[in-house]
């Protein structure tokens, strides 16, 4: 008999991935296809559906050249997918405009709007409204759009604008729901008053299911795409950090899992809706029945690594080999707020900044600092949950991949950090997880079991020692720098202030 395959798609920010795996989560061929991101205007994110159509079938393409004639076993598909971003249609299902992404941050005052119209926020919601969110950019539409905001019919998310392609109906899940800020997390369900505020006809939103419930048959021109026979079944899928968090086993209260991707996120599983009013922790529907979970969200996770290096002209492997030359006592620190920050300090003008340059300040040590601030940000995430003691995290994200981010997030954090086989695929590893159990091969059981562990990390005391002294600075340079908050002006301007 032969054995079924599962294939998981994820829409990220920077690439669509395809992921194809057994039932026991073994990876037996993936693919990917990079994206770019618009920004036609200073704090504006964007990218156009259209392209994630087209790069799932490069990704699905390459993946299906891995797998050869086993790509014909598989058996279902599944969905994950960026959060936040709000794919606009009309009636007949046509995209209206380019979506604004989780790290736009157009809509300041939209999200203040929000928090003050609707006064338990937080308990509904799960978290203060911010900019990336999907209610305030949908408010500033109408208020800056208002033609266009007209034309609205249909909402979606990322993943379930591509579901829709694959299977045709309108559907997402609770995690996916959940980071629209419309959606009322402990009765998992569309909240009238917050879509009231935020300018959204509920009609306009798609049902929501289960993550591992079946969405649908894979139509005509989905298969072509995929190069897949019609009728697999799809499941609805996740939001790309709870379809990591499947992928990491993180299903059952108490167990938790770390992402560095684009973004970075904390994930602890929780079995009841708990807000948090400090530190702006997200408080979030989980994509199963029954299931919740507190999360730090810190927009800007392993990103600094690729910025730094295309900045200087090198590859990221290149730059983290001259970080691992650099001269510990020379390097200064550096603030990794690139696009603002949401946990803990809910602040989307905040830049990124280095202090300590000397005139012996080398690449090596410039390298080193930003490889250092990331890990320093995931301190202050893991601080706003109430701190890691006594867990072991699974680390998954590309930025999982660099045994010096590791390293050095383990020795900041100072517990130990594991990294699981296939790391940098957990989003998609989860969705097609989520596929395995939508089509009935799998229990729902299984979906709490871990991935094998390649390699576990170890808190170092020395170097933790160094971290926490450096960690101390570091808090107070963002309290330092958080009040002037010109750095926007000064750029438009171009340095008047």
């Amino acid at each position: 008999m032969v054995e079924a395959l599962w294939l998981g798609l994820d829409v990220g920010t920077s690439a669509v991935k395809a992921l194809v795996a057994d039932s026991a989560g073994r990876v037996i061929a993936h693919g990917s296809a990079a994206l770019t991101t618009s920004s036609p205007h200073p704090g504006w994110s964007e990218q156009n559906p259209d392209d994630w159509w087209l790069a799932l079938a490069v990704a699905a393409a390459e993946a299906r050249k891995v797998a050869g004639a086993r790509w014909d076993d598989i058996a279902g598909i599944g969905l994950s997918g960026q959060m936040h971003g709000a794919v606009l249609l009309d009636e007949a299902r046509v995209v209206l405009a380019p979506v604004m992404l989780w790290n736009d941050t157009r809509a300041e005052p939209e999200s203040a709007s929000l928090n003050l119209a609707i006064p338990d926020i937080v308990e509904v919601a799960g978290v203060a409204a911010l900019p990336g969110f999907t209610a305030p950019k949908l408010l500033w539409l109408a208020q800056h759009q208002p033609e266009l905001h007209a034309r609205i019919r249909h909402i979606l998310m990322p993943k379930d604008w591509i579901g829709m392609r694959l299977h045709g109906r309108l559907l997402s899940d609770p995690s996916d729901a959940a980071g629209t800020h419309l959606f009322d997390q402990g009765a998992r369900d569309w909240h009238l008053g917050l879509c009231s505020a935020a300018r959204v006809d509920p009609a306009w939103l798609p049902v929501v299911q289960p993550g591992d419930a079946v969405a649908g048959s894979l139509l005509g021109d989905g298969a072509k795409a995929l190069g897949l026979r019609e009728g697999l079944p799809v499941a609805t899928g996740a939001g790309d950090t709870a379809a990591g968090a499947v992928g990491a086993g993180v299903v059952r209260p108490g167990r938790v899992v770390l992402s560095l991707g684009t973004s970075g996120q904390i994930f602890l599983a929780t079995d009841a809706h708990v807000p948090r009013t400090e530190g702006h922790v997200h408080a979030y529907a989980h994509t199963l029945e029954n299931v919740w979970f507190r999360m730090a969200a810190m927009l800007n996770g392993a990103r600094p690594l690729a910025w730094y290096a295309a900045t200087t002209g090198q590859s990221v492997p290149a730059m983290l080999d001259a970080a691992a030359q650099a001269d510990l006592d020379r390097v200064p620190l550096f603030l990794p707020y690139l696009t603002g920050e949401r946990t803990p300090h809910g602040n989307s003008a905040i830049r990124a900044s280095f202090l300590g340059l000397a005139d012996d300040t080398g690449a090596p040590e410039m390298a080193r600092a930003v490889v250092e601030g990331i890990a320093y940000s995931f301190a202050d995430g893991a601080n706003a949950l109430g701190g890691l003691s006594g867990l072991s995290p699974l680390v998954t994200g590309g930025g999982a991949q660099s045994d010096m981010l590791m390293q050095t997030l383990c020795d900041v954090l100072a517990v130990p950090i594991r990294r699981p086989a296939g790391a940098a695929l957990g989003p998609a590893a989860g969705a097609a997880r989520l596929a395995s159990v939508a089509a009935g091969s799998v229990a729902p059981a299984r979906l709490a079991d871990e991935p094998p562990v390649a390699r576990e990390f170890v808190p170092d005391a020395t170097a933790a020692a160094r971290h926490q002294t450096r960690l101390r600075v570091f808090r107070d340079l963002y309290r330092v720098i958080a009040p002037l908050g010109a750095i926007g002006d000064v750029r438009a301007s171009g340095g008047d202030v």
